[in-house]
């Protein structure tokens, strides 16, 4: 279980490192630019390659959490979460201006749904009463809060009253989302680190509880 755990962090640390590596050489407003748009710059190979990476990553946790007896509601989410970080780099968001298309309605909905997953997710951790509970539970509450003031734009939209991302901090509140979700993730399997410690002294099994 450790060799999955590793891989695990090994796979989100390349991601975050590709990410950070694109927002450095790309030089948009991190303010007002989405995520997504950073796919059409010179370096825009490495947004899949960091979803891809945040994707295994994902899948090698939630296979360790299923060993150790964790819900498999939890473990669910944590693969549909993956699943739709991988859609959502294969399947890149249309240019401004342009008609929504198949590949940007998929990329979209895709987002929306990982953006859901992981605070559901996280609170079913806390529930759990893991390790780091508490600091799970916050950072799902952030994630969600981020994410509601993501989804109130595009209602406005709906509605026809017009307003850009050069109007509100579109790309602030979504790199809050990302940065809570993926620390969800991170302390789903830092929770297991210290029972797995603890098994290797005591000779036998240990849960993941606090």
């Amino acid at each position: 279980m450790k060799g999955l755990l590793v891989s695990g962090f090994a796979a989100i640390g390349t991601g975050t490192g590709a990410m950070l590596t694109l927002h450095a050489e790309a030089g948009l407003d991190p303010m007002h630019s989405v995520i997504s748009e950073y796919a059409f710059q010179a370096a825009g190979w490495l947004l899949p390659a960091s979803l891809t990476l945040f994707a295994a990553g994902s899948a090698l946790i939630a296979e360790a959490l299923r060993r150790a007896g964790m819900s498999r509601w939890i473990v669910v989410l944590l693969l549909a979460w993956g699943t739709s970080m991988f859609l959502i780099g294969a399947f890149p968001t249309d240019r401004p201006g342009v008609p929504l298309s198949l590949s940007g309605g998929i990329h979209r909905y895709a987002a929306f749904a990982a953006f859901l997953m992981m605070p559901v997710a996280g609170l079913l951790l806390a529930q759990a009463r893991i390790r780091y509970a508490k600091a799970v539970r916050i950072l799902s509450a952030l994630a969600l809060g981020a994410l509601l003031l993501v989804v109130v734009p595009y209602v406005v939209r709906m509605f026809g009253i017009p307003l850009t991302n050069d109007d509100i901090p579109a790309g602030l509140t979504q790199r809050v989302v990302v940065v809570t979700e993926l620390g969800v993730l991170a302390l789903a399997g830092l929770s297991m680190l210290k029972p797995l410690a603890a098994q290797r002294s005591q000779g036998g099994a240990s849960p993941i509880l606090a």
